[in-house]
């Protein structure tokens, strides 16, 4: 059994994981402390994540989405997740919006991290909305998760130049890099409750 200040943590991922590898690194390491991934789950059985998962000797389920309405799969996400006594979610790749019920069962409990400097270029394929409209930076934010889309409450953001040439696969794996170092540390800000919202801004303590 866990320890009570321990933070059960659960990933929803659509794809290959990469921020869920760097926030398991993290967890592993100590700089998310007091912190335990419970549960990695995905819409897709094929996912790539859920075998990184698996390799690391955690929980990973697929749940899939396909051919059922989005408040039934959200259910099953949620049933899940409450087995595991999941206390905070943090999306690493996950490709569905989430339903009302869903964001209202982990109220200000969701961190989402988005590969664009939001609000600008919501939505996806957010590295191409940033070169079609000519950007001379781009990058990523942390944000809590609400009701609408890639909408909530600011937690961190990192920039990346856009370099003459770039292509989205330059630019992804340049943004990329900086998720991977910013979602950990804002992880470990909102676990810490080192904190407080006023409005839309978060401000350290």
């Amino acid at each position: 059994m866990s320890p009570e200040n321990t933070h059960r943590i659960g990933i929803l991922l659509s794809g290959r994981g990469s921020n869920f590898m760097a926030l398991a690194d993290a967890v592993d390491g100590g700089a998310i402390p007091n912190a335990e991934i419970a549960a990695v789950l995905s819409d897709r059985a094929d996912a790539p994540g859920l075998e990184h998962a698996r390799r690391r000797g955690l929980p990973a389920v697929a749940v899939p989405a396909r051919g059922r309405p989005r408040a039934e799969h959200d259910a099953a996400l949620l049933a899940h997740l409450r087995a595991e006594e999941v206390s905070f979610v943090c999306l690493a790749g996950y490709l569905r919006l989430l339903t009302p019920e869903f964001v209202r069962a982990f109220p200000q409990r969701i961190l989402n991290i988005h590969p664009s400097l939001l609000p600008a270029f919501p939505g996806l394929h957010a590295q191409a909305q940033a070169l079609a409209y000519g950007v001379r930076v781009a990058g990523c934010t942390v944000h809590f998760v609400d009701e609408e889309l890639d909408h909530g409450v600011i937690v961190g953001q990192s920039a990346v130049p856009v370099l003459p040439g770039d292509d989205e696969p330059a630019l992804s794996a340049r943004i990329l890099a900086e998720e991977h170092r910013l979602y950990p540390q804002c992880v470990a800000t909102v676990l810490a409750g080192r904190y407080r919202v006023e409005g839309r801004r978060l401000i350290p303590k």
